[in-house]
């Protein structure tokens, strides 16, 4: 017999502490290249002859969780980019 394994949750985006639990990622540059993928993806699907819309579907909320998770770093803390003269 085949053990079985416990798998996460299936949830859209997980939690800060489920993500470093999870090992997702919380790099900036990571979560906009997750975003951008799962967006080229869905366009993919879509422009297929025989258009997949549930996996398109799937690629757009995956990418709204990189999004999500992106709008939640501290990515924009930083003086610079606070606005003013330089």
């Amino acid at each position: 017999m085949t053990p079985v394994l416990p798998l996460a949750s299936r949830s859209a985006a997980p939690t800060s502490s489920q993500g470093a639990r999870l090992g997702a990622p919380t790099d900036p540059i990571q979560l906009y290249a997750d975003a951008h993928n799962a967006l080229a993806m869905a366009l993919h699907y879509l422009r297929q002859p025989e258009a997949n819309v549930p996996g398109a579907a799937r690629k757009a909320v995956q990418a709204l969780a990189a999004l999500r998770s992106l709008g939640s770093a501290d990515v924009c803390t930083s003086p610079c980019t606070q606005g003013g003269a330089a």
